[in-house]
């Protein structure tokens, strides 16, 4: 089992939507993580705004958060500082909010990987010049 895995939001709104082309990847991927998955606020609102038109969607956002099947350690107040030197950094990228913020936890949760469907996060580094540890599609 893994753990200390750390949420991106492609991965939560592929879990929820069934007919997502990376839905199966993603059950398969949850079924071999320890809960809680570890995410941020800005994930949350990402999902929540890709969810919208998704029956029950928002409403199933809230309850993995209910439930404890999802925490959010992270406070971006506490971070903002880095979060704002990281957007810099990647701007050509660019780097969004919620990007920022699961870097971020990378660096201050030890052992931690981060679930995505996003490239990117193949190019941002912790720590300034660390890879980050991912779970992505190898097509990614």
């Amino acid at each position: 089992m893994r753990n200390k895995i750390l949420l991106d939001t492609g991965p939560l709104v592929s879990y929820l939507k069934r007919q997502d082309q990376y839905h199966s990847w993603v059950v398969s991927e949850w079924g071999k993580s320890q809960f809680p998955l570890f995410t941020c606020e800005a994930v949350i609102s990402e999902a929540c705004f890709l969810l919208h038109r998704t029956y029950g969607g928002e409403k199933a956002v809230i309850a993995l958060l209910k439930s404890g099947v999802i925490k959010i350690p992270f406070h971006l107040t506490e971070e903002i500082e880095v979060i704002g030197n990281l957007m810099q950094r990647y701007q050509n990228v660019p780097m969004s909010l919620a990007d920022a913020c699961l870097v971020r936890m990378s660096e201050l949760i030890p052992g931690s990987s981060i679930l995505t469907l996003d490239s990117d996060f193949r190019i941002y580094r912790k720590n300034q010049h660390e890879m980050i540890n991912l779970i992505i599609p190898a097509e990614i």
